[in-house]
């Protein structure tokens, strides 16, 4: 029989955070505030919201459940090798600040047609329009699996993979799509910026709740958890950790929403945000990835997280946590749904540049999120591991030309960007096991696709880096450097 009052409490969360949101959206933010989130008055926004808008669009839904699940195989290396994930604000920080106080770009897009013309910017509209969408799926997938639990249907007993979508999950996934889509398209990012605030605010205390529930629980000793090598022991975790590593530095170029927050402000405060949203949102996650670090600990032979999760709490403590999770998955709906209508109206121009085609480009990745959900794949950490492979063709160009500021020509730019693109599916097919009728692992002799990850992830860098080596001029670049800190 079905406990309906914790389906009850959870759909009503939904509804409450979404009415909140829609009166705390500037219905009237026109096109410097829909695009740029900028106040009526063409002002940037304060340090701590930028800092709160940082966070809640990182602490996003599948991070939070992809933390616990690595955590619960792989143990505290597991957790750790997600966190580490987060120093990308350090890196975001650093390329934003090179990107507009030392080359005086106001956006990537410009930069990269300055260095690599029309087809570079190409290559990097794809994957980032691909990211966005990925975020999409990804969070509204995680409510349909909370749902699913909820009600009976376990989605998450598989290695970070689902089983089905049952009804319930299915409706919730359409009303949260729905929700999201609607305020976000009333203020575009500035009603993102101010319900960021909000949402993350009921988050921490949503958070707090079930963290305290967790470390004062009787089975739950820090020192032990630490120590935690998860029901599939550590070593996976360990590589993964690597593979964040040597993904951290290209991985926050490739994402719009933390670029878009990082052009708004001066100087200072951009920098500041980026410093506290790192250490505050790597805390969250790794404290969400003790969750499932525990639940490795106390878990019997063939017992899943949710089932560990239950017996330790109840049902009250665990619609805290679920809470925690669905708001972060409203907070960063209408954060990726904002920057993919600057993507395609502001960026790439398909669309004039007004608000109507903003909003139309809002809908149109909404519905794309919600058809992969019930028609793709629903590997929680492969949306991260296959964007983040193919977010690497950007670490030369991060090194080389914004960094280090040299002409480097464009066949060098497109042996990384081929280099990345074919990790990524190389890296698909082996998390598809067999898919397309190819054994990848047994191709490339490797007994777990976190090894072949790294293993690709390397080959990648040494392909793009050594390109860009033999692609670079003597002379450096000149750029049309920003007087002041604007």
């Amino acid at each position: 029989m079905i406990e309906q009052a914790p389906v009850i409490v959870l759909t009503g969360l939904i509804l409450t955070v979404g009415l909140f949101s829609y009166f705390l959206t500037p219905k009237e933010a026109g096109e410097e505030g829909f695009f740029n989130g900028r106040d009526a008055q063409g002002g940037a926004p304060g340090l701590w919201t930028l800092v709160l808008s940082q966070v809640t669009t990182w602490i996003f839904a599948r991070s939070l459940m992809t933390a616990a699940i690595l955590g619960f195989y792989y143990g505290t290396p597991g957790a750790l090798a997600y966190a580490a994930y987060y120093l990308s604000f350090l890196t975001g920080g650093l390329i934003v600040d090179q990107l507009r106080f030392r080359h005086g770009y106001q956006s990537v897009q410009d930069f990269l047609r300055t260095r690599f013309g029309v087809t570079g910017v190409t290559c990097y509209n794809f994957v980032i329009a691909l990211r966005l969408l990925s975020e999409v799926f990804a969070n509204l997938l995680v409510v349909g699996g909370i749902f699913s639990v909820v009600i009976g249907a376990d989605m998450f007993g598989g290695l970070l993979s689902t089983g089905s979508i049952d009804d319930g999950g299915g409706l919730a996934m359409v009303i949260l799509a729905v929700i999201g889509v609607g305020y976000s398209m009333l203020g575009g990012l500035r009603a993102s910026l101010k319900t960021d605030v909000m949402q993350m605010l009921v988050f921490l205390a949503v958070f707090a709740v079930a963290f305290i529930a967790l470390i004062t629980h009787d089975s739950f000793d820090f020192m032990t958890a630490l120590k935690a090598e998860g029901t599939s022991g550590a070593l996976p975790g360990w590589v993964l950790l690597a593979v964040a590593g040597l993904q951290v530095l290209s991985y926050p170029l490739h994402d719009p929403v933390m670029i878009d927050r990082g052009l708004i402000a001066d100087r200072r405060r951009t920098a500041w945000s980026f410093v506290h949203a790192f250490w505050i949102s790597a805390l969250c996650i790794f404290g969400f990835g003790l969750f499932g670090v525990q639940a490795g600990i106390l878990a019997a032979d063939g017992q899943g997280m949710q089932d560990v999760w239950q017996q330790m709490f109840g049902p009250w403590v665990m619609v805290a946590v679920n809470a925690a999770l669905i708001v972060s998955a409203i907070s960063t709906l209408d954060s990726t749904l904002s920057s993919a209508s600057k993507l395609v109206v502001v960026d790439m121009k398909v669309l004039p540049q007004t608000i109507s085609s903003g909003r139309l480009t809002m809908a149109a990745f909404m519905v794309g999120g919600l058809a992969f959900c019930f028609y793709g794949s629903q590997d929680l950490f492969a949306a991260v591991a296959v964007s983040g492979t193919a977010s690497m063709f950007l670490a030369p160009v991060i090194l080389f030309s914004l960094f280090g500021g040299y002409h480097v020509a464009l066949w060098s730019y497109l042996v990384s960007f081929a280099a990345a693109i074919g990790g990524a599916v190389l890296y698909f097919l082996i998390n598809g096991k067999k898919a397309l009728g190819i054994d990848a692992m047994a191709m490339m002799r490797v007994e777990h696709k976190y090894t072949a990850l790294l293993y690709i992830c390397i080959a990648v860098l040494v392909i793009g880096c050594g390109a860009f080596a033999l692609g670079a001029s003597r002379q450096k670049t000149v750029s049309p450097v920003m007087s002041g800190n604007a």
